[in-house]
């Protein structure tokens, strides 16, 4: 039974994405949906057979679930609408909203590999030998291209350096210089 469970558990993600396409975006009726398919899938676990898509079993009972509620909308029940005006607040979403533009807008400003290494980790929640292998860099590399990308979004998003400041991606047809500039600079003389 616990196996099970933690199963279920792993297509939670994908339930509540499928749940939201069925809904229109309704996020508070798709988490209904895949609360409801939870309880259902768990009460009908006899009927499931073992090495089967059980994605697909899933989906299929929030589907189903989701043709009910919506065939059940045209009733409505009357209640009565004293003591309910605290419900009628709404907390703002507008800087909400805001905050994931300007985090979507940073992010792009971020170099390739940055942006590829923060999803691998902080995304996709990938071990650094992980992202290393899929990367084909070293561990260490991987580990100061997410301190970079972080560090730069932490500075974009809090607005501790202009724009212009910021170090801009490359574009992919940009060839890079055959020797470091650092190597051009002249060495000082020893006293």
């Amino acid at each position: 039974m616990g196996v099970f469970r933690e199963e279920i558990a792993t297509q939670v993600p994908p339930l509540r994405a499928f749940a939201r396409t069925l809904t229109g975006g309704d996020t508070s009726f798709a988490d209904d949906l895949v609360q409801d398919t939870m309880v259902n899938a768990l009460q009908a676990q006899v009927q499931y057979t073992n090495g089967t898509n059980l994605k697909a079993w899933l989906f299929t009972i929030l589907r189903n679930r989701f043709r009910s509620v919506v065939s059940r909308r045209h009733m409505t029940a009357e209640i009565s609408t004293e003591n309910f005006d605290h419900l009628a607040w709404i907390p703002p979403e507008q800087e909400s909203r805001l905050e994931v533009a300007a985090f979507r807008a940073a992010f792009r400003r971020l170099p390739p590999a940055q942006r590829e290494v923060l999803v691998l980790i902080a995304v996709d929640g990938l071990s650094y030998e992980r992202a290393a292998a899929i990367c084909n860099c070293e561990i260490g590399t991987v580990k100061s291209r997410i301190h970079r990308a972080r560090a730069q979004l932490k500075a974009m998003l809090l607005d501790l350096d202009s724009p212009a400041d910021m170090p801009q991606p490359l574009p992919l047809t940009a060839a890079t210089p055959s020797r470091p500039a650092w190597r051009d600079r002249p060495v000082p003389a020893l006293r």
